[in-house]
């Protein structure tokens, strides 16, 4: 029975394909639809997208040549509501029984319900309706590849089209282009009127990008005249706009040789209805105003108090809520410097990130001198307190089932110097049948915290303005935090501390430095190792069957016990020679041992850290970019020298300790650079590499976890779970698999399926492997590049859908080289048995 409904299903389904498949179901009798556009230059077919991009119209999109969105249109009924009303209007009979248990407005309304009517709409707007070939469109593409080809320098080029039919109601393009040589600069002049002008651009005149010998085109005439704006701009010239710079040239179509003139006139204004010139003026900042407001106060209402401090006048209603200071701190824009745009974006930039305004208003106007600029800037205030709460319901591997909730505050201007104080409190219950639960109760997961953060608009608690100037709007943020887990895992206490600097050196590029970040993790609830890290005990498990142990170390079952201790007692057993093994499980059983001990012991880090990034991002459209990120780590040397000159020294094992707990030490680096193209119409090539190392020296023999790498994950190799690749070609038999090193490259071709809906072919590559610490395993360690081998390979598709404030992401990766396989490794996984989905928001990079 079920085998006949799929085929059954089957047929329907190809029926509709079938039917839906003919593309030009919608095209009128006297239309035919275009289906290719060929761009033939100088005889020679032109693929470059940017010069397709210039055709008004093109074919309708396909996916590996199939037109999805045009057939999910054709499957649409153009006119559903009509359609409707006319099903009725032929059988009256049929109107009346129906709305005799429906009645007559119900019965009509049925022609905008989803059925009817929503489904063909949805396919229409989902869709793409057939793109039909249009003279008046054609003749208009030409005409504008024509002038593509003219702003290149080819001022002979020529122009035509052809259209030809290929089939029923389908026709192609040919649009045929014939350049010509292109015209060369020859000579370059200029005429600007205003001498102090024209000193200004002698400056700069050798960073020109219009230069004798270069062909001619327009694209560089409009960078030029970019650039010399902003020279202009940038050193006091107030009035000068792009529209003051013209070019004259003259072409020599003999020697196809173009001169050019750029001329600049005076400044033009307006006096009542005379339009009068004048030289253009170099202006000061001769007075700086600043104006504030509270949050419910208008910008222009009246100013009761005033305060001149540091060349700047401040006014506000009432008492003035900022110390002076922190104001005139953010000010780039001050008396007496030249007029700059550059000094103006940097002042807002500032001044919103004091984080106590919203978006300021900086205007100027002309002084009395007719040379100096009144700078008037305009400050609303955002209210002093904001509160905030979530709550979200969870599901994961941990919990079946839990309920989490947050609140915050944030006081703003805390101390009258524009910082922000920020509190907040987390919580989290859930319920899980894998934990104990004496009490029966349904909620048996506890977690909760709490963090603190206050944060400073400039460099605390020292001023360092020669090293660091306001002009990279630096700040400081001091933070703690405390959270603390009941029945999850080994139910850790970690407290966690950071004082931490941000600056932007330059444009795109950031800056960070935390000056420490400690960590102290307690692992309460040690005895639950083997409940947590259920493979090591399975592994455990198997190996206590093959030899007499201690029936006191043992359940009714006959496996070790956890909470009674019979796991441990079985490893003491084992490695103290009272109980004799074979090498191999001896091997076994001492790792799984070692791992134990690194993972219940309390960690206390006191790390410093330096992070760099520049992207060349300019703004959310821009496609093509790259990002590069850096960072540098180190723990425990502080903590080294602190435990030198104390008591604690004396007596101490193979561990130095701080307060009873053994300190980690370590220095990591990160390098991670991503690379995106601009392939055009919705296409984007990503590109991502990464690579980081922690090694450990002095007080400690390894990394602590929560310092570590892992592979496998939404955003990394997708083929693999999270923790589920590695180390290196190790078969591993632990639940979360971690190491020291990490390398990791990724390659994600994105396209636009259809409106919103987008899709990705990726394939990710890397692993993580021990190097320099106690790992002695060869599968597991990375011993030069050989090693690389151990380089594991994932592939696969994605299916993301945007939002426009973000994106929600699946992913499905295929093992396509797996180095953990002994018996093949290339394609052995490739199926959907063994392919893992990830669920993301957002790109993975």
């Amino acid at each position: 029975m079920k085998t006949r409904l799929a085929k059954i299903s089957l047929f329907i389904l190809t029926g509709i394909i079938i039917t839906a498949c003919d593309a030009v179901k919608r095209v009128p009798k006297d239309r035919r639809l275009l289906t290719q556009n060929e761009i033939i230059v100088n005889g020679k077919k032109e693929k470059n997208e940017e010069v397709g991009e210039q055709l008004y119209q093109k074919p309708n999109s396909s996916i590996l040549g199939y037109r999805l969105r045009l057939n999910l249109y054709n499957m649409a009924n153009p006119n559903p509501d009509s359609s409707y009303k006319a099903r009725y209007i032929k059988n009256p009979a049929k109107y009346k029984r129906k709305a005799k248990w429906l009645s007559k407005k119900q019965v009509d309304r049925l022609g905008k319900s989803f059925y009817y009517y929503g489904w063909h709409n949805f396919l229409k707007k989902s869709g793409e309706a057939p793109v039909m070939v249009d003279e008046k469109s054609t003749k208009k593409s030409a005409a504008r590849l024509k002038s593509y080809y003219f702003n290149k320098g080819f001022f002979d080029v020529k122009s035509d089209y052809k259209i030809d039919s290929v089939g029923h109601k389908r026709a192609q393009i040919t649009y045929n282009i014939t350049t010509g040589q292109p015209y060369v600069i020859d000579t370059i002049s200029r005429e600007i009127l205003t001498p102090a002008l024209d000193s200004l651009y002698e400056t700069t005149a050798s960073k020109s990008l219009i230069k004798s010998g270069n062909v001619f085109k327009s694209v560089d005439f409009d960078l030029e005249r970019s650039r010399i704006t902003n020279n202009f701009r940038n050193r006091g010239v107030f009035h000068f706009q792009p529209t003051y710079i013209r070019y004259k040239v003259d072409s020599l179509g003999a020697t196809k040789k173009a001169n050019v003139k750029m001329l600049i006139g005076d400044h033009s204004y307006r006096e009542n209805d005379t339009t009068k010139t004048q030289p253009f003026k170099i202006y000061r900042i001769s007075r700086v105003n600043v104006y504030s407001s509270g949050p419910h106060e208008k910008p222009d209402s009246k100013k009761t108090d005033s305060v001149f401090y540091n060349n700047v006048w401040l006014y506000s209603t009432g008492k003035l809520r900022y110390k002076p200071k922190a104001i005139t701190d953010a000010l780039i824009v001050l008396q007496d410097s030249l007029f700059a745009d550059y000094k103006t974006r940097l002042t807002s930039r500032y001044l919103s990130n004091l984080r106590v305004f919203n978006y300021p208003t900086i205007q100027y106007t002309e002084d009395s001198t007719g040379t100096g600029l009144i700078t008037n800037i305009y400050l609303s205030s955002r209210p002093k307190y904001s509160f905030g709460a979530g709550i979200d319901f969870t599901h994961s591997n941990i919990q079946d089932f839990g309920i989490s909730g947050n609140t915050s505050v944030s006081i703003r201007n805390v101390f009258n110097g524009a910082e922000t104080l920020e509190m907040s409190l987390r919580g989290n219950i859930g319920s899980s049948k894998d934990f104990a639960n004496p009490d029966n109760s349904f909620f048996n997961v506890l977690e909760y915290g709490g963090d603190i953060k206050l944060s400073f608009p400039r460099i605390f608690p020292i001023r360092i303005d020669k090293i660091i100037p306001k002009t990279m709007i630096p700040s400081t943020s001091i933070s703690a935090g405390f959270a603390k887990q009941e029945n999850i895992g080994l139910d850790k206490e970690n407290f966690t501390a950071a004082m931490t600097y941000n600056w932007t050196p330059k444009r795109f590029r950031s800056a960070r430095l935390d000056l420490f970040n400690v960590q102290y993790v307690n692992n309460v609830n040690t005895g639950n190792y083997f409940n947590v890290y259920q493979s090591s005990y399975d592994v455990l498990n198997n190996i206590a069957q093959n030899y007499p142990v201690s029936p006191d170390y043992l359940d009714d079952d006959g496996n070790l016990t956890i909470a009674q201790g019979g796991a441990n007692d079985f490893i003491t057993d084992v490695e103290s020679g009272a109980l004799v093994v074979s090498p191999d499980d001896f091997k076994t059983v001492t790792n799984i041992e070692e791992r134990r001990e690194r993972l219940t012991e309390n960690n206390l880090i006191f790390a410093s850290s330096f992070s760099y990034s520049k992207t060349t991002k300019a703004d959310l459209s821009d496609d093509t970019f790259h990002i590069f990120r850096a960072k540098v780590e180190s723990a425990g040397n502080a903590l080294s020298i602190l435990a030198r000159i104390s008591k604690e020294l004396d007596n101490q094992g193979k561990n130095n300790t701080i307060l009873g707990v053994a300190y980690s030490q370590y220095i990591k680096t990160e390098f991670e650079f991503i690379k995106h193209f601009d392939m055009g119409v919705k296409k984007v090539l990503a590109l991502r590499a990464f690579g980081g190392i922690a090694v450990p020296y002095g007080n400690s023999n390894s990394v602590p976890f929560s310092r570590s790498y892992f592979a496998g994950g939404s955003n990394d190799n997708r083929a693999w779970q999270s923790y589920g690749l590695g180390p290196g070609s190790s078969r591993t038999i632990y639940d979360f698999n971690e190491a020291n090193m990490k390398l990791a490259f990724s390659a994600e071709y994105r396209f636009n399926v259809f409106g919103s809906f987008n899709s990705a072919f990726f394939v990710d590559a890397g692993n993580i492997w021990n190097v320099l610490d106690n790992i002695t395993d060869e599968r597991a360690t990375f011993d030069g590049i050989q090693s690389l081998n151990d380089i594991a390979v994932g592939s696969g598709i994605g299916l993301r859908y945007d939002f426009n404030f973000f994106v929600v992401r699946f992913d499905i990766g295929f093992k396509t080289y797996n180095p953990a396989d002994e018996k093949k490794r290339w394609f052995h996984d490739y199926n959907f048995a063994n392919s893992v989905l990830n669920i993301g928001i957002n790109y993975p990079f």
